[in-house]
C-alpha cells in the first residue's frame, strides 16, 4: 500500500496520471468521508482518460457514463447500501471502459478480484492522504509507473 499527502491540485494531476496509464476493463474503487476529495479525483482521472465533458458526482443516478480515449464511468453506489440489487454490474466491470466506483463495501459482493482500491483521507483544508492498494500484478505495474 503506498501513502502520498497531496493538495487538492496534486490530487487532480496525480489521478490525471493514473487515467493516462488505466486499461480497458480497469476497475478502481474510490473511499473516503463526504468532502474528502472523491469528486475531485474523479475529475483528475477523468481527464487522463481524455474526458472533455464536465465530471460531477452521480449520487442521485448512482452511474453516469463519459466517452474519453476509454468509455469511463463513474458509480456511486452508496444509495445501495442494504440492497441485492445488482444493476448489471459485470457489464461495466468486464467491459471496454473504465470503472471507478465510490462506496465501494455497498456492493463487495460484485467487484472483481482484481482492481485498484483507493483511500482518500482528509487532512486539512489544504491536504489529503492517498493510499493505493494494487489487487493485480497489473495494478502493481500501473502503482510502479505512478510512483516513478
Amino acid at each position: 500500500m503506498k501513502r502520498t499527502m497531496l493538495s487538492e491540485d496534486e490530487t487532480k494531476q496525480f489521478a490525471e496520471r493514473l487515467g493516462i496509464l488505466l486499461t480497458a476493463g480497469d476497475v478502481l474503487t474510490l473511499e473516503g468521508d463526504l468532502g474528502a476529495g472523491k469528486t475531485t479525483f474523479t475529475k483528475g482521472l477523468a481527464k487522463g482518460l481524455g474526458v472533455k465533458r464536465t465530471v460531477n458526482s452521480p449520487t442521485f443516478t448512482i452511474i453516469k457514463e463519459y466517452m474519453g480515449r476509454l468509455p469511463f464511468y463513474h458509480m456511486d453506489v452508496y444509495r445501495l447500501e442494504n440492497s441485492d440489487e445488482d444493476l448489471g454490474f459485470e457489464e461495466f466491470f468486464h467491459g471496454k471502459g473504465v470503472t471507478v466506483v465510490e462506496w465501494s463495501q455497498f456492493i463487495e459482493e460484485y467487484l472483481p478480484e482484481e482492481r485498484l482500491d483507493i483511500r482518500i483521507e482528509y487532512v486539512d483544508e489544504t491536504t489529503r492522504v492517498i493510499s493505493c492498494t494494487a489487487r493485480s500484478s497489473h495494478f502493481e505495474q500501473v502503482c510502479k509507473e505512478l510512483s516513478s
